[in-house]
């Protein structure tokens, strides 16, 4: 509401330099006249230019769309533990900053531009998740909209898409399992100044993932590439370590990431404080034209 008050001032002030320009250009001195209409017309482009952007960028938050699946997760012991180990491992960075997925931790601030504020939401029953479907927080993981069909742009720039169905499911059963904890949050969490809207609009903030409406599997647990592949399809290591894990690149948008081809067998990954979370499963990283297997307990990220 705030942006939009914002943007119908500067659409006034459009106005008003458009009308200001052809006053004056009805003066007789030419001087007065040609620089009047030259200041106007300048100042006009600049308004109705950061118009168009935000404009742009408005249309951008509310153009997402995707399905709501019809589905009633069963929450299984083994499920509720598959769940656990992917929220310890994933989810945990950012909703679990005040407790256990209580969210709260507001991602905005660790951005140098003020684009917005990006609360991580209070994923317990003391959050809204208590009134939403299991198929609204299915649609909300896998495509980064919420209940009300507002977009939730940092799910939205996280791999969680490539979530499996059964792991997304695993999530939802233990997110169901959890106890009220924490505070109420930000609702919706995610909110764009008018800087960060007209910086959408420009393209230069990312309109996130696409949707996915298929279905999505994994390949059989296991130490082998192709799950370890599949780790690395929603966690977001590619992030920071580049697209083949070979090192960040400036510019981009996660911390600059060593190359892990770096690392020359299993033995020289054991470490008591792991860089990227807890470990409970196998993950396969390529170097060269090789695979090597990193076992379970030898760091790296929770499948």
């Amino acid at each position: 509401m705030e942006n939009i008050i914002v943007l119908s001032v500067l659409i006034a002030i459009a106005a008003l330099l458009v009308w200001s320009g052809v006053r004056a250009y009805r003066i007789q001195n030419s001087f007065l006249k040609w620089s009047g209409v030259g200041l106007a017309a300048v100042l006009g482009v600049v308004v109705s230019s950061v118009n168009a952007v935000t404009i742009a960028g408005i249309v951008k938050q509310h153009g997402r769309s995707a399905p709501v699946p019809d589905l009633k997760v069963e929450a299984t012991p083994e499920r509720i533990a598959r769940g656990k180990a992917l929220a310890d491992g994933y989810c945990s960075g950012c909703h679990s900053k005040t407790g256990t997925l209580t969210g709260g931790a507001d991602i905005g601030q660790d951005i140098p531009i003020p684009v917005g504020s990006f609360v991580s939401s209070n994923l317990t029953p003391a959050g809204r998740v208590k009134i939403w479907s299991d198929g609204e927080i299915f649609r909300a993981i896998r495509n980064g909209i919420d209940a009300d069909g507002r977009w939730l742009a940092m799910m939205s720039y996280t791999n969680s898409g490539r979530l499996s169905d059964e792991d997304t499911e695993a999530l939802i059963a233990y997110i169901r399992s959890l106890p009220a904890a924490g505070e109420q949050t930000p609702n919706p969490p995610d909110q764009f100044t008018l800087l960060g809207v007209a910086m959408l609009g420009a393209g230069m903030l990312p309109s996130g993932k696409p949707v996915v409406t298929g279905s999505v599997t994994a390949p059989p647990k296991g130490p082998t590439f192709r799950f370890g592949e599949y780790i690395l399809s929603y966690q977001d290591c590619r992030e920071c370590h580049g697209a083949r894990l070979s090192g960040g690149v400036p510019g981009q948008i996660g911390p600059l990431g060593p190359d892990l081809n770096l690392v020359k067998g299993a033995g020289s990954l054991r470490s008591s404080s792991p860089p990227c979370g807890p470990a409970s499963t196998p993950m396969v990283m390529r170097s060269a034209n090789k695979c090597r297997g990193v076992r379970s307990g030898e760091w790296m990220m929770t499948s």
